[in-house]
């Protein structure tokens, strides 16, 4: 279940630094509040996961799944480069993903 809980709070994290390209500076209502719901929800979840997960790998797996979600949206939505050496920095924060759920006994 705290895996579940982490997993959801990385993709929740996901919508969180998207809603930021788009509210402008806090400036358009609806991506604002888009930003601080998700903002709060990631960190709910986070802080649910970690009562049953090291603090250490749950930060690392939760900052990880965000910034390979919105390193990929990126690349998909936004036109960012999609140069082999980012897609294999990509690929890395993903195998290290991998690994902490790995090496994890929960």
């Amino acid at each position: 279940m705290a895996w579940l809980l982490l997993f959801t709070a990385g993709l929740v994290e996901i919508v969180f630094a998207l809603s930021l390209k788009f509210n402008e500076g806090f400036t358009r209502l609806t991506p604002s509040i888009i930003t601080l719901l998700s903002g709060g929800l990631s960190l709910f979840l986070l802080m649910a996961a970690i009562k049953l997960l090291p603090v250490g790998t749950a930060y690392a797996v939760w900052t990880g799944i965000g910034a390979v979600g919105v390193a990929i949206l990126g690349i998909v939505l936004f036109k960012e480069s999609a140069e082999p050496y980012r897609l294999v920095s990509i690929s890395l924060v993903i195998v290290g993903i991998i690994g902490l759920k790995l090496t994890d006994n929960n």
